[in-house]
């Protein structure tokens, strides 16, 4: 019992040192998530000019464009969904195969820790006019082309094989600023053990062949168009049964790399706890003391005093005014004048 509780601790740390570690960007996380808020997606480019060896090359190249347009718009759907961006914006180009022209600087076959994959290097000028004009922080583009590659095939019965080149379409991808820096790829080497990641093989080992004509040489064939047709146009349910919108193969792709782009899982909730401080902590709350209500006792009136009878006015003494006395007439003649 005690060793299972070991191999639980051993296990447990792992899972929280793996959490920690947990960083595809080529500059720190925190620097990514506060550069690129608004994220513009590219369609997925179609490289003509890589290494495709199918005899019906024109053919294939031309269904290669039209699964790339018929699946990008649920990486953008997948890219929303994930939460790692404060907003996810399509790029509408009229025609894609000019815009990756006018985008590309050059492309190289990489091998590097065992995986090979195709690089491709863009120009500056043109990323900046690219994210400038729709008005992204940076933008994420995505590349199908050729590659041949060496790998081991087995036969149907699990016992035989064939270590050789085959010719296979796989899917890269960076996000890119405006300076033209590339902040995050895929393949991914930061974190766990990356491979070539394949859309599509282009040819298979003819092991039934070999068996019946009783040869040791086994003959590598292509796959025809119709065959590649019906594989990159397969469709799968998820765990509901839904059926999904992007088919499989691209599915398979897309969910590897929205994997890689979006936060991880905090299983112990360490960002909150180390963004929290003590001067940012709520104070406890404060219990407020109601004070005890009194009966209010209600004023008594106080007693109104009788109005008192208005005395009446004195009356005003009366001034006696002598009659005038009577005037005496004076006659005209003088005859009373002595």
């Amino acid at each position: 019992m005690s060793r299972i509780r070991q191999w639980f601790f051993v296990a447990l740390v792992a899972l929280v040192a793996a959490g920690c570690a947990h960083n595809p960007f080529n500059i720190p996380r925190e620097d990514y998530e506060q550069r690129v808020k608004v994220l513009g997606v590219a369609p997925i480019f179609m490289d003509a000019d890589s290494d495709i060896r199918h005899p019906e090359r024109d053919t294939l190249v031309t269904l290669v464009r039209e699964y790339n347009r018929v699946n990008e718009k649920e990486l953008v759907n997948m890219l929303r969904e994930s939460g790692a961006y404060f907003m996810v914006r399509p790029i509408e180009a009229a025609a894609p195969d000019e815009l990756f022209r006018s985008l590309l600087f050059r492309s190289e076959r990489r091998d590097d820790a065992g995986v090979v994959y195709n690089k491709h290097f863009y120009k500056p000028e043109e990323i900046r006019t690219l994210v400038t004009q729709n008005s992204v922080d940076a933008v994420l583009l995505v590349v199908v082309s050729g590659l041949t590659m060496r790998d081991r095939t087995f036969a149907s019965n699990l016992v035989k094989y064939l270590d050789t080149d085959y010719n296979v379409l796989t899917m890269t991808a960076q996000v890119l600023d405006a300076n033209g820096t590339a902040l995050w790829e895929y393949p991914n080497f930061r974190v766990g053990s990356p491979s070539t990641p394949v859309l599509a093989e282009l040819q298979y080992p003819d092991f039934d062949q070999a068996a019946a004509n009783m040869d040791e040489r086994v003959e590598v064939k292509f796959k025809t168009i119709p065959g590649i047709t019906r594989y990159l146009g397969k469709k799968e349910k998820d765990l509901l049964f839904r059926e999904r919108k992007a088919t499989a193969p691209y599915y398979h792709l897309f969910d590897d790399m929205v994997g890689l782009l979006k936060p991880p899982m905090d299983l112990f909730n360490r960002k909150d706890k180390k963004d929290a401080s003590p001067a940012a902590a709520a104070p406890p709350p404060v219990q407020t003391v109601r004070p005890v209500e009194r009966p209010v006792s209600q004023p008594v009136a106080a007693p109104v005093q009788a109005a008192s009878p208005q005395s009446a006015p004195a009356p005003e003494p009366v001034v006696a005014v002598p009659e005038p006395a009577p005037i005496r007439e004076v006659p005209l003649d003088g005859s009373g004048a002595r």
